[in-house]
């Protein structure tokens, strides 16, 4: 190993960018390098990518340029696909380079896992970048306008495959969007079909049933069509398959039914299911002692015997872990466990509605609202300090 060793994170995600941050704040001079891969040169906040999807939200108040987030004079950004991760050989890949690395942080986030349903990969959108959630925002406009020169009823359905968190959120804010789309389109709203559909026996799975009724209660009343414990079987361009044969004619299907770890975690020859690897205690790979997965990527069991659900609050938790363990190594000192401490679970339901559980109390309607307002407000201050929060326009 060099004199000063060479950390690579890969992924400027919750887990890359707090484990980039928590280096920066308390690595010494010279104690290490430190380099940050991301594909783009922003970072993007996931948990509200369903508002500018639906296009109830501007999109440029979901992701803040990285430069603004880290100090380039101790962690050197690089912006780069990469293309293979080469654990062996301390390398990883870049489309334009390689670099080389005595501890790696995998924090590449994940892949829509559409289960092999056919047709979804080609016909479906996916909610999982800044990009895509444009591209969902311009196609639903799209059909409006569409409608109004061909009277393509189908064009007026929109399916949502998923009814877990994101699937929710995003059914929340299309149940206020598309009246207004009506309106301004001069279509009749009665006309307009947004249904969800979930594979599971529950809305939220996992989730407090009280809750999810209320959730149910209140999205039906906004006008969503559930099938619940129905499968989506196929998907093509003009809508899809459930359950025994059952289609849902539509020109817009949003796949959000899973996700699974990043293909180039599997690609690398990490042992992995669905693309996530079972860490250790440490957040190490099986059999490397210098490589961390963490976030979409990685798979760790609660004390309940089940995995721990990808979510941000986790991803964020093991970011600070994973940056604390690595200058723990570096200075000799004694690594810790990571622990998971949940801090509570908030899904929106579209403006003044949302369903919480926070230390074991239930809350529902518009004050879960404004507690998802303070978790979304929390996360930029931690990342970006008031200013940020000030600049994204929360409680304004």
């Amino acid at each position: 190993m060099n004199s000063i060793p060479k950390i690579v994170i890969l992924g400027a995600g919750y887990a890359g960018i707090l484990t980039a941050q928590n280096l920066q704040k308390k690595l010494k001079n010279n104690e290490a390098d430190v380099t940050l891969v991301n594909r783009h040169d922003y970072h993007y906040f996931t948990t509200e990518l369903h508002m500018p999807a639906a296009g109830t939200q501007p999109d440029t108040k979901t992701y803040e340029k990285i430069s603004n987030l880290i100090d380039e004079f101790k962690i050197d950004l690089v912006k780069s696909n990469v293309t293979a991760i080469k654990p062996e050989e301390r390398q990883v890949v870049l489309e334009d380079g390689t670099l080389s690395y005595d501890y790696l942080v995998i924090a590449l986030g994940g892949d829509p896992e559409t289960f092999g349903i056919p047709g979804m990969k080609e016909h479906a959108f996916s909610i999982r970048s800044i990009n895509s959630v444009r591209a969902i925002r311009e196609h639903i406009e799209t059909q409006f306008k569409e409608f109004k020169k061909d009277g393509d009823e189908t064009r007026l359905n929109f399916v949502v495959g998923g009814a877990g968190f994101t699937g929710i959120e995003f059914v929340g804010e299309l149940a206020n969007r598309l009246p207004e789309l009506a309106k301004q389109y001069g279509v009749d709203p009665s006309k307009v079909g947004l249904f969800n559909v979930e594979a599971a026996p529950s809305a939220l799975p996992g989730f407090d049933p009280e809750l999810v009724t209320y959730a149910m209660d209140t999205l039906t009343k906004k006008g969503v069509t559930f099938r619940i414990g129905v499968p989506v079987k196929a998907c093509d361009e003009n809508g899809v398959t459930v359950g025994e044969g059952e289609r849902i004619e539509a020109k817009t299907v949003v796949w959000t039914g899973g996700i699974r770890g990043n293909h180039l975690i599997e690609d690398a020859g990490f042992e992995a299911m669905r693309g996530r690897v079972k860490v250790d205690e440490f957040l190490k790979a099986p059999g490397h002692e210098n490589v961390f997965i963490i976030g979409d990527g990685s798979l760790m069991i609660g004390p309940e015997g089940r995995p721990y659900p990808p979510t941000a609050q986790i991803a964020m938790q093991q970011g600070e872990r994973v940056a604390k363990n690595l200058i723990a190594t570096i200075r000799g000192q004694q690594t810790e466990k990571f622990a998971f401490s949940n801090k509570g679970t908030v899904a929106s339901l579209g403006k003044g509605e949302a369903v919480a559980v926070v230390a074991g109390k239930k809350i529902k309607g518009w004050p879960a609202a404004q507690l998802k307002k303070v978790v979304d407000a929390r996360y930029l201050f931690i990342i970006g300090g008031m200013g940020l929060v000030l600049k994204k326009g929360r409680f304004l």
